[in-house]
């Protein structure tokens, strides 16, 4: 048996999506646009591994758990493109960024060992609940001045990776059992991951215009963040404060960030356990919203959103 149910919510991308999604929010909203192209090529990579992980698992439950993992996992993505593919028709130049950053993903599969991608893949996975609740937590000033499509697709993608937070590490040490290879395989997972996020900065910063985005897309990048910190704060040989663009998380309180950087971190010590991690009280709310049959493709305005 498995608690994870596979949930198929109707998302309409149709009509034209703006890449600001979050109009007081320009940092917040490229940063889950990039969410959105990377989720696709990650959970693809996901899926491929776990399949070919299944014959490795012997436990029926984790077997039953994998299964449900991959029809969620493969849901997201197969929504997700609709939002990529409605920023790419405004956007065309993007084809290229996205084909790119598949690529990339396609590359892992075809060249790195099942053990190291299950090893990404618990890795990764483990850092999302800590990450999203802090999200989620802050959901009134990070998603609900945008457009509703949008966060309502993040929202349900976010509360969904919540629920299976364990289902990656159960996976791994089933076919894998080796808590520290996950750790000798952190740095390599890193290098990758930031790999990615540069081609897809650098690709925004090509095809979105600066007018559209309002910020630049490198700041994805942590070496950049600080090294634009760094020259900001230094002037003429003496530390000035300069204004810049507001931080995604510029609306959040410090000590919420402080606290989800320290779980992140937490999560990739050999012996963490994700079924332990702190949960969003707003994923209890989407839960019983969905089973009531509400609206939740377009939470803040639709049917039943109260």
């Amino acid at each position: 048996m498995t608690d994870l149910e596979v949930r198929r919510p109707k998302f309409d991308f149709t009509e034209d999506v703006p890449w600001e999604w979050n109009p007081l929010n320009p940092a917040f909203s490229f940063f889950m646009n990039a969410t959105s192209i990377i989720a696709i090529c990650f959970e693809q990579m996901i899926v491929a591994a776990v399949q070919e992980a299944k014959p490795l698992i012997t436990d029926p439950e984790v077997a039953v758990e994998a299964t449900a993992f991959l029809r969620q996992e493969a849901q997201h993505s197969s929504t997700h493109r609709k939002h990529v593919a409605a920023l790419i028709k405004r956007y065309p130049g993007l084809q290229e960024t996205f084909d790119n950053a598949v690529a990339s993903y396609d590359e892992v599969t075809a060249t790195r060992s099942l053990q190291f991608r299950l090893a990404y893949i618990a890795d990764l996975e483990a850092t999302f609940t800590p990450s999203f609740k802090l999200m989620l937590d802050n959901e009134e000033t990070l998603f609900r001045p945008g457009d509703d499509r949008v966060a309502s697709l993040l929202m349900w993608h976010f509360v969904e990776e919540v629920e299976h937070r364990s289902s990656a590490l159960m996976i791994y040490d089933a076919a894998v059992g080796k808590p520290w290879y996950r750790i000798r395989a952190l740095p390599a997972v890193v290098k990758h991951l930031m790999s990615v996020i540069a081609i897809v900065a650098d690709g925004v910063n090509a095809h979105v215009p600066e007018a559209d985005r309002k910020v630049d897309a490198r700041t994805l990048l942590p070496t950049f963040g600080l090294r634009q910190t760094l020259q900001q704060k230094i002037a003429f040989g003496k530390w000035r404060s300069t204004s810049t663009t507001p931080s995604a998380y510029s609306s959040v309180p410090r000590k919420e960030v402080l606290v989800a950087v320290g779980r992140v971190l937490l999560s990739q010590t050999p012996f963490h356990n994700p079924a332990h991690d702190p949960l969003p009280e707003f994923a209890d709310r989407w839960f019983e919203r969905w089973d009531r049959g509400g609206d939740v493709t377009r939470w803040y305005t639709g049917e039943l959103a109260g």
